[in-house]
């Protein structure tokens, strides 16, 4: 194989050039914005541990209550 060639698609070499990944940011101008943004989804992240199935019922939950209440409200206030 030749110095500064890529390895053939379908071969073990290229899957592996493909698995390795850069650790550090690279300078470039979404490298700072990827950073922060991944911490708000780690473990380590400060904060309430919320699954997104609870804050879908949450909000289910809401508007339903919302609707409930100016049901109510067209009852209460007959003139």
């Amino acid at each position: 194989m030749a110095t500064g060639t890529a390895p053939p698609r379908g071969s073990a070499a290229a899957a592996a050039s493909l698995r390795r990944r850069r650790t550090t940011s690279g300078g470039g101008a979404s490298g700072g914005a990827a950073g922060t943004m991944l911490q708000f989804y780690t473990d380590d992240a400060p904060g309430l541990k919320i699954s997104p199935n609870v804050v879908l019922v949450m909000s289910i939950g809401f508007i339903a209550f919302v609707a409930v209440l100016h049901i109510m409200g067209k009852f209460v206030r007959r003139d």
